[in-house]
């Protein structure tokens, strides 16, 4: 199987995983949303926003630089699974402690620190999913990790409406993330053991024990990767603490209702993320040329897939918000038409990020991701008293602009410089395409959801192709695509 062949595949796994994952995450949002109300369901945000900031030093970056080098030598696959499942056993128990001792320290009620140990408890058995996720993902077994997602998605679907149907609350509610994980630890934990069983990888796991010399310096690697972890972290929930501690639970629960919404719609480029980085990190040694190539394509087409969304979204966000929320999350709709450029530009700025990890700059995007998050809190502490989550709102899509361009910057110092000739081309051919499909979308408002977001994007494609904005380069893609092996 081609190169092209074996990242569209993996591609695609991830993507209709992460599809069907975010159509289960869709509903369950939605139910609970609606049946908690935005103050409960404010409570229930803040434990995800604030255990998540935690969430990090339950991994501290062993993950990503489990994925890059056993991605690059195979055989030290049963080193990391042995060695990094003793780590998590001392950074799990840390991390909870560190969760409850702040959480109690912080004089919230009894009832959101009960909910914040449920979530934290969840996060103890995530971070062991997570490591094997690592070794499936650095074998390029993406289909594993899929249904490990979507299987905790289903369960904790499944269960928010066992729970609405017999009136839990928000405790009850958040008990459902331990259950499925649990379940979720012990798919993944069986699939290792099934799969892989008469492999070299599950053959000499046996014989490997840990190892402390391999601990000090493996753990230095990390973390790079677990500090740009923590700033995104901080980037991406301080905000959520901060509406809670400031503004109250109903305040946090109008503003994630958009926020969840804005999270979804990452889904493309983590899947392609995760597909495209064990590729990369392995041209990163191999071929310059390949690396180059694949970062480039890597850009356009993500570019291709954002500026539309953050068009309709815009146009599209008080209907979005109605429908899937209803009148109570009404203030939600200003928040969502403000977060979704910060979707716009993840996506067109993500593969930059991709690159500097593969490329052993973990480094120096941990120094971009944690510049953007210090600004964003300094600008939160500053604006959220007074202007709520409106400023937050604003805060996380400027930040993540100000994220995006220093990366770029730091792009240039590794000799990839995108702002070319031909970048200005196919970026006007997007931003025209996107333009039509607005206008169209503008003078379709009473046309029902069901017609109008199908009928846009076909509208879209069509004008993309019209402009000619695939060139010789991306039919060579497509037909090794459709070619067989």
């Amino acid at each position: 199987m081609s190169t092209v062949q074996r990242i569209a595949k993996n591609t695609t796994v991830l993507l209709v995983a992460q599809i069907a994952t975010y159509i289960l995450a869709f509903f369950y949002m939605m139910y609970t949303a609606r049946y908690l109300g935005p103050a409960s369901f404010g409570i229930l945000s803040f434990a995800v926003a604030f255990t998540g900031i935690f969430t990090v030093f339950s991994d501290l970056g062993l993950q990503l630089l489990t994925v890059r080098e056993v991605a690059r030598d195979k055989s030290l696959a049963p080193k990391y699974l042995v060695n990094v499942s003793l780590m998590k056993i001392i950074l799990v128990t840390i991390t909870f402690g560190l969760i409850a001792l702040t959480i109690n320290l912080m004089g919230y009620p009894h009832e959101t620190i009960l909910v914040v140990y449920l979530l934290g408890l969840s996060i103890v058995f995530s971070a062991f999913t997570q490591m094997f996720y690592s070794i499936f993902q650095a074998f390029e077994r993406m289909e594993f990790q899929s249904i490990g997602q979507m299987l905790n998605a289903a369960l904790i679907l499944g269960g928010v409406i066992f729970a609405i149907r017999y009136g839990f609350g928000v405790v009850g509610v958040a008990s459902l993330f331990v259950i499925a994980s649990i379940i979720a630890l012990a798919y993944s934990f069986a699939i290792m053991k099934l799969k892989f069983s008469n492999s070299t990888l599950a053959l000499v796991a046996k014989a490997v024990e840990f190892d402390w010399s391999f601990w000090k310096p493996t753990i230095k690697q990390a973390l790079p990767f677990g500090l740009i972890a923590l700033f995104a972290a901080i980037f991406y929930s301080m905000d959520t603490v901060m509406l809670s501690f400031i503004k109250g639970d109903a305040v946090v629960g109008w503003y994630n209702a958009a926020y969840r919404m804005v999270l979804v719609l990452l889904f493309i480029p983590a899947a392609w993320s995760s597909a495209i980085f064990p590729v990369m990190s392995k041209f990163y040694i191999t071929s310059s040329d390949s690396l180059r190539f694949s970062f480039e394509k890597s850009f356009k087409y993500l570019a291709m897939l954002g500026i539309p969304i953050g068009v309709g979204t815009t146009l599209l966000a008080q209907r979005f918000i109605l429908l899937i929320f209803g009148i109570e999350y009404a203030p939600s709709v200003i928040a969502l038409q403000i977060l979704i450029w910060s979707v716009v530009i993840t996506y067109v700025g993500g593969s930059i990020g991709t690159l500097l990890q593969t490329t052993n700059n973990q480094m120096v995007f941990a120094k971009i991701v944690g510049v953007a998050a210090f600004i964003n809190v300094v600008l939160n502490l500053i604006f959220i008293p007074k202007y709520s989550y409106i400023a937050a709102s604003i805060i996380a899509t400027l930040t993540v602009l100000i994220s995006a361009i220093l990366q770029y910057i730091a792009s240039l110092q590794i000799g990839m410089n995108l702002i070319t000739r031909k970048f200005f081309l196919f970026f006007g051919k997007i931003v025209l395409a996107s333009i039509i499909m607005g206008v169209f979308i503008n003078y379709s408002r009473n046309m029902t959801l069901i017609l109008l977001i199908p009928l846009a994007a076909l509208i879209y494609f069509v004008t993309v192709f019209i402009l000619k904005f695939f060139d010789k380069e991306d039919i060579l893609i497509i037909r090794q695509l459709i070619n067989k092996e």
